[in-house]
């Protein structure tokens, strides 16, 4: 089993960054469909996708921000975070096989453990495919946790 550990609110400090970095697969789009009930056909369907300013099927814009989700929980500030709030700016489409680098950096530090946090995705060109700000309640205390193994999981 892998381990994380957090930031707590007393460790953090303004300019401080973190990234998490994720391969975008067919799976993923399938899966995030399936758990969204998001099945918009541009999404899905490659013909119906092929008719749209896209041209080509893209990943649901809230896979970013899933991501971004990932990347508070994971690295920074880390486990024992709680979002208060997300904003976001959908500036590309992320498509099947990009690889997304989320990129956080401490903004403020507001009182009562509430931290603002920069959210910015970036795809392996390095253009921006989001921009946004977070809110969260940063831990109190340092913790290091152990992850949980996923289960297998089928598409079908």
């Amino acid at each position: 089993m892998s381990t994380i550990s957090n930031t707590p609110y007393s460790d953090l400090e303004v300019g401080q960054q973190a990234s998490y970095e994720k391969h975008v697969e067919e799976k993923d789009i399938q899966l995030f469909a399936a758990m969204s009930g998001d099945r918009n056909p541009v999404h899905l369907d490659a013909e119906f996708a092929a008719g749209t300013l896209f041209k080509e099927r893209i990943a649901h814009g809230m896979f970013s921000g899933a991501l971004i989700s990932a990347a508070v929980a994971c690295t920074m500030p880390g486990p024992g975070t709680i979002y208060l709030g997300q904003t976001m700016k959908f500036t590309r489409p992320v498509k099947i096989g990009d690889t997304l680098s989320v990129r956080l950096e401490i903004l403020e530090k507001l009182p009562k453990n509430r931290v603002r946090i920069a959210t910015r995705v970036f795809n392996q060109n390095d253009e921006l495919v989001v921009d946004g700000e977070a809110e969260v309640l940063a831990p109190r205390k340092q913790e290091t946790v152990e992850l949980k193994e996923l289960p297998p999981i089928t598409i079908g």
